[in-house]
């Protein structure tokens, strides 16, 4: 009985949430998540970097990379940037990151917390990083 009880608040929530016109589904399409892909041009510069820890040196590669999430998505040039590690081969970070255009990237690696995070690489990193240079492809009309 609880469990029916529950399962009917829910559907009253819904139903509320719904019948508002601020709350509607198109409503939250707009305003919800993913409401940033319109802003990120079709052509805009993404880069997807690789790098693999050195064995014995996964929790170091980790604690020098992990502050590079906040410091780079305070900088007003990149639209997109996530760090991602490899769950079944930890030390294994790849990085997505967007920005308008190259010049944007190249400014954002001359950074000087960039450039620290590179120099530290040698001693962490097994082979350094790998980019791989792409565009957004993006459907017409964004």
């Amino acid at each position: 009985m609880l469990k029916t009880m529950r399962l009917q608040a829910s559907a009253v929530l819904l139903v509320g949430l719904f019948a508002t016109p601020a709350l509607s589904p198109s409503a939250l399409a707009q305003e919800g998540p993913g409401q940033g892909y319109g802003k990120i041009a079709s052509g805009a510069y993404s880069i997807v970097a690789e790098v693999r820890a050195k064995p014995g040196k996964e929790a170091e590669l980790r604690a020098i990379t992990l502050p590079l999430v906040d410091l780079v998505r305070g900088d007003p040039a990149n639209l997109v940037y996530f760090l991602q590690e490899n769950r079944e081969k930890p030390g294994h970070f790849v990085f997505y990151e967007i920005f308008a255009n190259e010049a944007d990237f190249e400014a954002h690696n001359a950074m000087p917390y960039v450039q620290e995070w590179f120099a530290k690489l040698p001693d962490l990193a097994d082979g350094g990083v790998t980019v791989t240079r792409m565009q957004v492809l993006a459907p017409a009309g964004n």
